[in-house]
């Protein structure tokens, strides 16, 4: 609740200065996806209780980067999606309630669950990078694994498991393709990774560094590690009687922060390299 308000805090800050100085907001300024949700939220109550000034263009540009994705596409309240711009949801607020405190709780009810999963997705590390390098990707597959995988880290951790595994395949096999590299369609991650790693000069036998090649080697024992992790406790293969032991939270929030990791890697260095 303390990490919720001061956000809160922030974001409020940062919305009231702008307008002090009588300067439009740069949507630049809400840096995190939390604060881009809590800003569209605002905007929402200003005009429906002419809390403070509005601005049609920011709503619009806020409501297509939150459609775009389906996981908080699904959380978006539903007069977000259907009200293209202020103008439409000025005529269904305010026949919806009557006061200016009824509508606030409403809005504020109605983004309750979309602002409590982007704070909580944007707890895990280097969250920022990730998402951006994402989209730089522009690949909404791959942008669906991460998100999901985050999704389910605490409710369904075998399932994130699972998802971490096809989020780091999904880079690798994007890179490849951006680079024109024939694949196996049958391969496993391991020799994915190999074809990438000889591409992007990642394979620890192209330097002769000792710290690059255990550098090197370690990043693919992680993706080795990540493929034999989801084939042991992930939910993408039955499970017997005897020898399985059921993932927990921290397992998939270990499979999750180290599939991003090695995928901001990547990219980032696919992009460096063309």
């Amino acid at each position: 609740m303390a990490f919720h308000l001061k956000r809160m805090i922030n974001l409020n800050n940062i919305f009231d200065n702008l307008v002090a100085e009588s300067e439009k907001p740069n949507l630049e300024d809400f840096i995190s996806d939390f604060e881009k949700a809590e800003y569209l939220q605002k905007l929402l109550i200003n005009m429906s209780t002419n809390d403070g000034p509005v601005f049609d263009d920011h709503y619009t540009e806020l409501r297509r980067y939150f459609i775009k994705n389906s996981n908080t596409k699904q959380l978006l309240p539903r007069y977000v999606i259907t009200n293209r711009d202020l103008s439409q949801f000025w005529q269904f607020i305010k026949y919806k309630f009557p006061t200016y405190a009824e509508r606030r709780r409403f809005i504020w009810d109605d983004f309750s669950k979309l602002l409590e999963y982007l704070e909580n997705r944007d707890d895990l590390p280097l969250m920022e990078s990730i998402n951006e390098s994402f989209r730089v990707l522009d690949s909404e597959h791959v942008i669906n694994y991460w998100n999901t995988a985050i999704e389910r880290k605490d409710n369904d951790p075998e399932g994130a498991i699972t998802l971490s595994r096809t989020l780091v395949e999904g880079v690798l096999k994007h890179i490849l393709d951006e680079r024109n590299i024939n694949y196996s369609k049958n391969a496993d991650l391991h020799d994915i990774y190999k074809l990438v790693a000889n591409q992007l000069n990642l394979s620890p036998e192209q330097h002769e560094l000792k710290l690059f090649k255990q550098i090197l080697g370690g990043c693919s024992s992680i993706v080795s590690g990540l493929g034999a992790l989801r084939n042991r406790h992930g939910d993408a293969h039955g499970k017997g009687k005897v020898g399985y032991y059921k993932p927990s939270t921290r397992h998939a929030e270990l499979a999750v922060n180290l599939a991003g990791s090695m995928s901001l890697f990547l990219i980032q260095t696919h992009q460096d390299n063309d």
